[in-house]
Order: structure tokens, then C-alpha cells, then sequence
């Protein structure tokens, strides 16, 4: 597994990290349902998942404080649309593609939301 930065254009968006396909998975989840990408507000910059952050953006993640829910911060890689954090969290599913995300995601919303 290589997880050199190679950051990529995915529906008009850059993501960075270590992304291997147009739908946003990355060298550390590959899977069918891990098409998403998240917005880090410490950065402004798309990452696959906190661990393409910590390899490539230089600096600690900062975490989506509970009172920013209403922030469109994660992107379905299948269809480009962003999503809320609130909906996102609520359905693990895109809204506009219908795009189921991986539900083993929720064990990691500690190191992306408050």
C-alpha cells in the first residue's frame, strides 16, 4: 500500500491524501461504500480520511465543532454532491445519489466531529 500524496479531481473538487480512484477511496479504505471525503476546518482542504490528513497536511486535525453540524463538509465521491454534517451523521447515505457510505465510518467520528 503506497500512501503517497496524490491528490485528485473529483467532481470539480480537489481531494488530497493519498486517493486512489474518482470516487474518493484512498490507500486506507477502498471498499465499495467508503466514497466520501470530508472537509477539514483546520485546512479547508478535502481529505479521504483523517489518516490521509495526518500524512499529508503537515499539522493536527481539528475536529467539527457540535455547533457546525449545519456545515456542508462531506462529499459523496460517487455523485459530487456535499452533504451536511447533521445528514450525513443521521443517514450514512447521500441524498441526492442515494449512496449508501460505509457504516464502520462511525467508529471514527470522534477524530472528525465533537
Amino acid at each position: 500500500m503506497t500512501c503517497a500524496e496524490t491528490p485528485r479531481n473529483v467532481r470539480g473538487m480537489t481531494i488530497r491524501g493519498a486517493v486512489v480512484d474518482d470516487e474518493t477511496r484512498c490507500a486506507h479504505w477502498r471498499g465499495d461504500d467508503d466514497a466520501l471525503a470530508i472537509l477539514f476546518p483546520c485546512c479547508n482542504a478535502w481529505y479521504p480520511c483523517y489518516a490521509c490528513h495526518e500524512h499529508h497536511a503537515g499539522h493536527e486535525a481539528v475536529r467539527w465543532r457540535a455547533d457546525q453540524n449545519d456545515c456542508r463538509a462531506l462529499l459523496c465521491g460517487r455523485c459530487g454532491e456535499t452533504m451536511s454534517i447533521r445528514h450525513y451523521r443521521a443517514t450514512g447515505m447521500c441524498d441526492a445519489c442515494g449512496g449508501r457510505f460505509n457504516d464502520g465510518c462511525r467508529l471514527h467520528h470522534h477524530l472528525y466531529f465533537a
